[in-house]
């Protein structure tokens, strides 16, 4: 059992950076590859970004590939999403997620954080 807590989230203009943290319960953060989804307003919940258990590979969407950086440091449980040059689009609640394998699907992941909100004001 893998407990997520979310935080960072907040209110920032157009251009501007945020950064997201995901604390992970366990002494077996290391064994799961991490995820990052995001959810708008009426809008199905979409991948963002993940990387491997040891954070060697890593993976984003089109709509975020040079502005987002996701990483992780498994001593300290915790898995991050650096946000740059952020986009109105990019509002949406944002969870992390915890799986076996890495991937894009929302079902190859088991556990869930409860969200963060992002807002991003033009």
């Amino acid at each position: 059992q893998v407990q997520l807590v979310e935080s960072g989230g907040g209110l920032v203009q157009a251009g501007g950076s945020l950064r997201l943290s995901c604390a992970a319960s366990g002494r077996t953060f290391s064994s799961y590859a991490m995820g990052w989804f995001r959810q708008a307003p009426g809008k199905e919940r979409e991948f963002v970004a993940s990387i491997s258990r040891s954070g060697v590979s890593t993976h984003y969407s089109d709509s975020v590939k040079g502005r987002f950086t996701i990483s992780r440091d498994n001593a300290k449980n915790t898995v991050y999403l650096q946000m740059n040059g952020l986009k109105p689009e990019d509002t949406a609640v944002y969870y992390c997620a915890a799986g076996l394998v890495t991937g894009t699907s929302n079902r190859l992941y088991n556990y869930w954080g409860q969200g963060t909100q992002v807002t991003v004001s033009s």
